[in-house]
Order: structure tokens, then C-alpha cells, then sequence
């Protein structure tokens, strides 16, 4: 092999990488940037330098099959070829290796990442008195923001505060070495809306039971499906599932009578 393309984090590691395979060193080869490649913002929008490594004047040493002598020297000797072998080792064409993989920070770091992530946001719509704290329980991470103008970041029926929530989760993962899953809540925001969609729920069943039609509920986060799923799943006279796809997916309640 002469020539091998090889990815890395800078265009420096892509080098070393496609070296390593070559099993050359730097001035023996010629390298062509394909991508010079980009970090992005927290992992977003980052992309991978790429280069392709060629080896330069490669060529097979030549064997003299015979070394002449002149005709007046006496005897002429032919120099007989010869093998060598290696005994215990075995000699194995070089292998490509594979490209390292940098790991994860750790948990911590990550958090606190996030968390300073969710402040740029916050000061990016005008919120300058906004103070988060964290929590964590294995592998749950409850985000708590406080703020005066905490309207804003809960937006209409909490569509400003779960778009947030799916961002950081999205952040958070992309640093951490663990899977994590992240909530974040104003206030007790969460809490309340959580006590009316289950008021909701029992409503919206109680009506397809009694009309013995469908209720189609509005499109809603997973976790909100998932409040009005639990806070219905001991009714024997009603079923209830989603439709669509997201960010539209709702919720449907039907009688089983």
C-alpha cells in the first residue's frame, strides 16, 4: 500500500493516523488536504479534518543476480544467492490500525458544560438574572432555572421549556462517557403540568367512554404522552396510543366498550 485517506479531529491526528498505517515517517511522504474539518459549538456542527498520505519515490531495492570481475582475474566466482531465516519470529505484513477514539469527559464536566450551554441561551433571549443549578441521581440530571422572566423560558403550554430540555439532553450526551437523561423544570412548572394533564386525561376518557368517540389530544412531548399513558393505564374501559410523528405525535383515546 502506497497511498491511504485517513479522518481525524485536526488534520494533524488524520496525518499521524494514515503514518501509522503506511508504516513510514513524515518526509517520506506527500499529504493532500481534503478537509481541513471544523470543531463547531459544543460538538454541534463539528466535522472531521480528512487527508489522503502518498508515499514518495517508492521503489524495490534490485538484487545483482551476478558480480562480474575482469576476464584476467582468476578463478571467476559467481556469487550464489543465499536465504536467511529468522528463527522465532515471524514476519507479518503491517496491519492497518484503526483510528483512536477520544473518549468522553467525565460526567461532571459534561454537566457543568451544559449547564453553561443553558445560560448562553437564556442571556441570548434577554434573561441576565438566570441562576441554574443541577442535580443528579444515577443517571438522571434535573436542570432547575430561576429567573423573573421565567415566562420565557416556559413558553405556551411549556413548548420554549421542553425544546431546551431536548437540546441539553442532546449536549449532555454528546460530552458525557455515560448515557444520561436530562430534565430540566422553572420553578415547579413541571410539577403543575404534570397535575393538569392528568385532570386532562381523565376528562378527554371520560368523554370517549361516554360519546364513543376518539379523543385526539394535541401534539406533545414524549414525557407528556407518557404522564396521560400512566395516568390512565388502570382504566379497564378505554385504550390509549400515539399517532404521527414528532414534533406532531399526539395522543389518541378510544373506549373498549
Amino acid at each position: 500500500m502506497t497511498r491511504t485517506t485517513r479522518r481525524g479531529t485536526t488534520v494533524e491526528l488524520a496525518i499521524s493516523s494514515a503514518l501509522i498505517a503506511l508504516g513510514v515517517t513524515r518526509d517520506e511522504v506527500e499529504v493532500e488536504v481534503i478537509n481541513q474539518g471544523r470543531k463547531g459549538f459544543l460538538g454541534f456542527g463539528a466535522k472531521e479534518a480528512e487527508v489522503t498520505v502518498t508515499i514518495v519515490n517508492f521503489e524495490e531495492p534490485s538484487v545483482p543476480e551476478k558480480v562480474l570481475v575482469p576476464e584476467e582475474a582468476q578463478p571467476v566466482m559467481e556469487i550464489q544467492p543465499f536465504e536467511v531465516e529468522v528463527i522465532g519470529k515471524s514476519v507479518e505484513p503491517p496491519v492497518e490500525k484503526e483510528e483512536v477514539q477520544i473518549e468522553g469527559l467525565s460526567d461532571e464536566t459534561a454537566i457543568g458544560e451544559t449547564e453553561h450551554y443553558l445560560k448562553m441561551i437564556a442571556i441570548g433571549m434577554g434573561i441576565d438574572d438566570i441562576q441554574i443549578s443541577h442535580e443528579t441521581n444515577g443517571k438522571y440530571v434535573t436542570f432547575q432555572m430561576e429567573s423573573a422572566k421565567a415566562a420565557l423560558l416556559i413558553g405556551k403550554r411549556g413548548q420554549t421549556l421542553n425544546a431546551l430540555q431536548q437540546l441539553s439532553q442532546l449536549v449532555t450526551n454528546k460530552l458525557a462517557n455515560q448515557f444520561k437523561v436530562v430534565r430540566i423544570d422553572v420553578g415547579d412548572y413541571r410539577e403543575r403540568r404534570e397535575q393538569s394533564l392528568e385532570q386532562l386525561a381523565e376528562r378527554m376518557a371520560d368523554k370517549a367512554v361516554r360519546t364513543g368517540k376518539k379523543i385526539q389530544l394535541e401534539p406533545m412531548a414524549s414525557y407528556e404522552r407518557k404522564v396521560i399513558h400512566n395516568a390512565l393505564s388502570r382504566r379497564l374501559d378505554i385504550e390509549t396510543y400515539s399517532e404521527g410523528t414528532d414534533p406532531f405525535r399526539y395522543l389518541v383515546i378510544e373506549s373498549v366498550r
